[in-house]
């Protein structure tokens, strides 16, 4: 008999997991057992990743690397088509991957920045959550999807905007899918410690260790989150503790406040 942590055989498919939040994810369920499917734009960290996951699970289980931008159909289907070619089926989607950069609504390509960011924090989501849910409903399955802390307080409007969009898709299909057995559910983190965050700040290493001392100062924890954190609210929505949670914003931002 498994225990509720117990994600032997399980197998989970996990967007942007080439690095940050995603990277961590995957290598926390295949320390549990999982067969995970790595994903991201560069072949590089998506092989340095499935390395991490072979080398974390209990019987060396390699990972699936597939090299691919969510942005692309053809890339989600081919993604979603090698994931269940290889492991025949598939348990756990989990929507990690998001883009964000600077921008004002001032700004003369503000429609070129949001069809960048819309199409990766959010059709994304839509295309694969349509393309694994016969998948998902074989196995009663779940989706997580990653959100922000952003989508209840206002920062740069068009990622903030994708995120609310995000957590509501995700409650509208909670709630189309429960019948099919399939549960969904959002992470809102707040401030993460990821390379990503630093690479979005656009400035050298002492100046986004400056701004990140300030986000933590804004925190009543003091600090920023780790991707650990949020790894762990994935694993909890993922497992049968959370078997009766179903279109549920699982918040992990430290209780900082933005305005």
């Amino acid at each position: 008999m498994t225990t509720s942590r117990d994600f032997t055989g399980k197998v989970v498919l996990i967007t942007g997991s080439s690095s940050g939040i995603g990277a961590q994810t995957a290598v926390e369920f295949a320390r549990l057992g999982a067969h995970v499917v790595v994903t991201g734009r560069r072949k590089d960290r998506v092989c340095a990743v499935a390395k991490q996951c072979a080398e974390a699970s209990p019987t060396g289980v390699k990972a699936l690397e597939v090299v691919a931008d969510v942005t692309n159909d053809d890339d989600c289907r081919r993604l979603v088509a090698d994931t269940i070619k290889t492991f025949k089926k598939l348990d756990i989607l989990v929507n990690n991957a998001a883009w964000n950069m600077a921008h004002s609504i001032l700004d003369g390509d503000i429609l070129d920045k949001y069809e960048l960011i819309m199409n990766t924090n959010l059709r994304s989501v839509i295309r694969l959550t349509h393309l694994c849910v016969e998948h998902l409903a074989k196995t009663k399955g779940n989706i997580v999807n990653i959100s922000s802390a952003s989508a209840f307080k206002p920062s740069e409007p068009l990622y903030s905007m994708s995120k609310v969009a995000l957590d509501m898709f995700t409650k509208c299909v909670a709630l189309e899918l429960s019948p099919k057995g399939i549960r969904a559910n959002v992470v809102n983190p707040g401030v993460v410690n990821t390379e990503g965050l630093r690479l979005g700040l656009h400035v050298n290493k002492e100046k986004s260790d400056q701004l990140l001392e300030g986000l933590a100062e804004m925190t009543p924890l003091g600090r920023v989150a780790e991707p650990m954190e949020v790894s762990k609210a994935v694993l909890y929505l993922t497992s049968d503790d959370a078997s009766f949670v179903t279109g549920s914003n699982f918040v992990a931002d430290g209780g900082i406040q933005y305005v």
